[in-house]
């Protein structure tokens, strides 16, 4: 019997004997089916919502990013249907006048991604445009005549007349460029401003078309340099600019076609465009900001009428559709559920919404939302039923108190499955990245996230929302600036001292593991604080903050959201933020892996890591997997579905043990038992 035929044997056992032995729980293998909806679109009639449904390769068979298939749902007869499976689609839109649905996706005779039109009662995919390159974004005019649209072009190569190319680093970006193309006239006109093009916006009475223009398509650049800029539709000269400030995420027009609304950051310093301001389409100037003191984070926002603007929200750990005026008076709440995390709406002008979310029992699924007062809001597809035979750990929201006294800090904690009150079990924290992110109270399952997947193991999981976090309005999310892996992380450390408190996690049995700013923590905890964690698994972090600035692509970021002082004016205090610098004290044994093509965080801070545990602690147990063709996170299934299956192994190996001297698993892909 050959190698491969021995591994796949030794997997489907594991599929098999695995369930068994775990109560049905959820299982690495259940994760690498899991199928979630990504986006939905209501028709103004209501009758019928289109969304997409992310749909993952099978990793035992190949290693490929999963696929966005189309499905419509009749909201009358509650039939969901597959409408176009044959290639990834995104950018869902109703084409005005029309009412047929359009998106972008690439057939395997295409040379571009190309828009693609389908009629809502099926039948054939018919490609409406294509271009010489691919089209990234397109929004119709109001006739459903005319599209804007933006691309991302090659520059031409360097002269060379060698038989190889090489690599100029940052010299040979591509262009990202804006066009309307009239489908009466067969005519495509380019619209030329100075700069790089990502997002926009057409006016309601199709005279003046929004932008954002950084000045480069370096990603620091995108990331901070977003200007709006307004322009007439017809002659494409600029009316007007805008003053805004650091990140940008959205840009939506007023009915009447005179104001800006604007889903920004407050400020340059702002690690987040979660405030919601407001800007005249024709003055321009300085937006002003709706809600400055809102205690949440604006995660989408939709202008409805003159007097109201509808919003999605995060509000500590759960999430709110609500309604604000124009001016920032009368904010409301539409829909909040405690335990259900929010990803985006949709609605129509009757006020009738469509959503996708997640729960704690399950991954993210298509609902709608009546326009009836009270109603309640109903979970229409059901893509993951075998979920049903599935026993989940209990989950629930925790608070507790920083040790400085100055916030309450919250979370989600995950039980075992079957868990016995006043029982001491392991514990795995869960650090997000960022850190300007949060963990709502959803489903926290995913081949980097153990969840309930580590439930069905034994262990608790713990994911905390220190501070820094979103979520909890401006203040919050400023106060960990300055002081990177201070505060920040003892927050981490005061909430799993809570949960020992508790009884609930045994305080030889606690585990660390996250990806990026959480891969930092891992390292952190795995140095810094080595003598309170069991075992930590370490994702795409940082490791030498002092390496870590001239290597990433986003420096300027790190200074003016994350760090607030120059490297080369404090040398000695990224030092002393780097987990290198407490290596001496480390005794946690740590796994860590990460994309080898990582342009974010360099697979180089994973080896700085290891090579000075390896010299200086050579007793610790350490392990570093790069992951080929990854980069900041592993986007592929069958290295999503290792990453997985390696991360428990090592808990199980060193944290549901406890033993930090035990013999490293050996290298072949893991068959848990």
């Amino acid at each position: 019997m050959s190698k491969k035929s021995n591994v796949l044997t030794l997997i489907v056992a594991f599929l098999v004997t695995f369930q068994v032995a775990l109560a049905q729980g959820i299982t690495p293998e259940d994760i690498s089916t899991l199928k979630n909806v990504t986006s939905s679109i209501i028709s103004e009639d209501g009758n019928h919502v289109a969304y997409t449904l992310s749909v993952p390769a099978d990793p035992i068979k190949e290693n490929l990013t999963s696929k966005n298939h189309l499905y419509v749902l009749n909201t009358k007869t509650g039939e969901t249907k597959a409408y176009f499976t044959t290639a990834s689609v995104r950018k869902l839109s109703f084409r005005p006048q029309y009412g047929t649905l359009t998106f972008l996706t690439k057939r395997t005779d295409d040379k571009h991604t190309s828009i693609y039109e389908l009629a809502l009662d099926g039948g054939e995919a018919n490609k409406v445009f294509s271009y010489t390159s691919n089209v990234v974004d397109y929004q119709w005019n109001s006739t459903g005549k005319q599209i804007l649209f933006t691309t991302v072009e090659k520059q031409k190569s360097p002269k060379n007349e060698l038989v190889y190319q090489p690599h100029f680093y940052e010299e040979t970006f591509e262009h990202r460029k804006a066009y309307i193309h009239n489908l009466d006239t067969k005519t495509t006109q380019e619209i030329i401003v100075k700069g790089e093009v990502y997002m926009i916006s057409w006016s309601p009475d199709n005279t003046k078309i929004a932008l954002t223009v950084s000045p480069t398509t370096a990603v620091d650049d995108s990331y901070m340099k977003q200007k709006i800029v307004v322009l007439d539709a017809a002659t494409h000269k600029i009316i007007t600019k805008v003053a805004n400030e650091g990140k940008l995420g959205q840009i939506v027009w007023s009915p009447d076609s005179k104001k800006l609304a604007l889903r920004a950051a407050k400020d340059l310093h702002d690690p987040i465009d979660g405030n919601l301001l407001i800007v005249s389409a024709t003055t321009g100037g300085k937006p002003i900001n709706l809600d400055v003191d809102f205690k949440g984070k604006y995660e989408q926002i939709a202008w409805d009428n003159a007097k109201t603007i509808h919003f999605l929200a995060s509000v500590g750990t759960a999430s709110m559709i609500g309604s604000i005026q124009p001016d920032g008076k009368n904010k409301k709440t539409i829909y909040k559920n405690n335990a259900q995390a929010i990803r985006s709406f949709s609605k129509n002008k009757e006020n009738t919404f469509s959503f996708v979310a997640n729960t704690p029992t399950h991954p993210n699924a298509l609902f709608t939302l009546s326009n009836k007062r009270k109603a309640k809001a109903e979970k229409r597809t059901h893509h993951n039923p075998w979920l049903a035979d599935r026993k989940l750990g209990k989950q629930e929201v925790i608070r507790y108190k920083a040790r400085d006294g100055k916030y309450e800090i919250e979370g989600m904690l995950i039980y075992p499955v079957n868990y016995n009150e006043g029982t001491k079990v392991p514990l795995i924290t869960v650090v997000h990245g960022g850190p300007e992110s949060h963990y709502l109270n959803g489903w926290l399952t995913a081949y980097s996230m153990p969840g309930q997947a580590a439930a069905a193991r034994g262990y608790a999981v713990f994911y905390p929302n220190y501070r820094g976090s979103t979520g909890r309005g401006n203040e919050f999310t400023y106060s960990s600036q300055g002081d990177m892996g201070g505060k920040e992380f003892d927050d981490i450390v005061d909430g799993v001292d809570y949960l020992i408190e508790k009884g609930i996690a045994d305080k030889k049995r606690v585990g660390v593991t996250g990806g990026s700013y959480g891969g930092y923590a891992s390292a952190w905890m795995s140095t810094y604080y080595s003598d309170r964690f069991a075992a930590s698994v370490m994702f795409v972090g940082i490791s030498n903050n002092l390496s870590k600035w001239g290597t990433s692509d986003i420096p300027e970021e790190l200074f003016l959201v994350h760090s607030r002082k120059r490297l080369w004016k404090d040398w000695e205090g990224y030092l002393k933020t780097s987990p290198v610098y407490y290596v001496d004290k480390a005794q946690t044994p740590i796994l860590i892996m990460h994309g080898a093509e990582d342009p974010r965080v360099h697979p180089a801070q994973s080896m700085e890591l290891y090579r000075h545990i390896k010299v200086r602690k050579p007793e610790v147990p350490v392990r570093l997997i790069y992951y080929p063709g990854e980069g900041h996170g592993n986007r592929r299934s069958g290295s999503q579905y290792d990453y997985n299956l390696r991360m428990l192994q090592w808990f199980d190996t060193y944290l549901k043990t406890g033993n930090a001297t035990a013999e490293k698993p050996n290298l072949d892909l893991p068959v848990l038992d």
